[in-house]
Order: C-alpha cells, then sequence, then structure tokens
C-alpha cells in the first residue's frame, strides 16, 4: 500500500515538474501566449504569440476557424478569419488593431489576393493609420492555404 503511495505520490510530482518546466519563462520575462478562443497549436512546437516587455509578437495566423481548427472556405474569408485570429491575440493582452506597428502578410497569389488583404484590413482597422505592411508571394503555404500574416504590437504593461 505504502509503495503505491508514494508511486503515485513521485508520478504526480514528476508530471509537475515537467509541466512547470514547459511553462517556466525565460530568464529574461518572456512570457508565450496561449488565449481562450485561440486556434491550437496541437503538439507541434510553437505558441500563437509571445509577450516580451512591452511588445505583443503574434505568430503568422492562417484562416483557421478556432471553433473547428480547420481553415474557413472562401478567399476573403479566410483573409478575415487570419486578421480577426491575430486581432484576439493581441486582445488577450490589451492590445488593439491600432497598436499594431508590423504586419507582414503571406500570400499564394499577390496579384488576386492583395486587393482582398488592403479590403479586409480597411474593414477591420477602420481608418488610417494603417501599420507598416511588407506583402510576399510565396510558393507554398502550411496546409496548401493561401495566407498566412503575422505581427508585432505595442502594448505597455501595466505596471
Amino acid at each position: 500500500m505504502s509503495t503505491r503511495y508514494f508511486m503515485s505520490c513521485g508520478l504526480g510530482l514528476a508530471a509537475m515538474t515537467a509541466l512547470a518546466l514547459a511553462q517556466s519563462p525565460s530568464p529574461n520575462a518572456v512570457k508565450t501566449l496561449n488565449p481562450r478562443g485561440a486556434i491550437s497549436t496541437g503538439t507541434d512546437t510553437w505558441s500563437v504569440g509571445a509577450r516580451a516587455g512591452d511588445f505583443i509578437f503574434v505568430a503568422g495566423m492562417q484562416g483557421v476557424d478556432p471553433a473547428t481548427n480547420k481553415l474557413v472556405e472562401g478567399d476573403e474569408a479566410r483573409i478575415r478569419q487570419a486578421f480577426l485570429n491575430l486581432k484576439l491575440i493581441a486582445e488577450s493582452e490589451g492590445a488593439t488593431l491600432q497598436d499594431c506597428v508590423r504586419v507582414t502578410v503571406y500570400v499564394s497569389d499577390l496579384r488576386r489576393l492583395a486587393p482582398l488583404v488592403s479590403k479586409v484590413q480597411a474593414e477591420l482597422w477602420g481608418k488610417p493609420p494603417y501599420p507598416p505592411r511588407t506583402m510576399f508571394e510565396v510558393q507554398r503555404l502550411f496546409d496548401d492555404d493561401i495566407v498566412e500574416i503575422d505581427s508585432i504590437f505595442y502594448a505597455p504593461t501595466k505596471k
């Protein structure tokens, strides 16, 4: 009985230690982000975002519906969903789209998709000023998607 008790205590302690190490902060207090309602990274080796001081870095977001973890249908809808995914992560740390200081957009067809990216971005931001943006046409994106958007936000930490 006591052997079984100590064995389960040891396993529990090992599991808690592994979890603590996996979630331990960096030496410079970089915090990885995984807000409620965000897309799932599964067991892959990336996080949806990170806070480093007053800056929030959002990983490349695709047009994935967080409820299903599947790509949404339609080019414009997919681009909108990618922007909404990065917006959710930024908002989880107190930032708004107006706090965005950099956007990088990767598309599979620049000529066809650039006007849609601009249209959706204008609708979501509402009005200028817009953040600096770079857009690239790439040969291939993960899951053969049409768009991936990463961004950086400035949101001073509350003291």
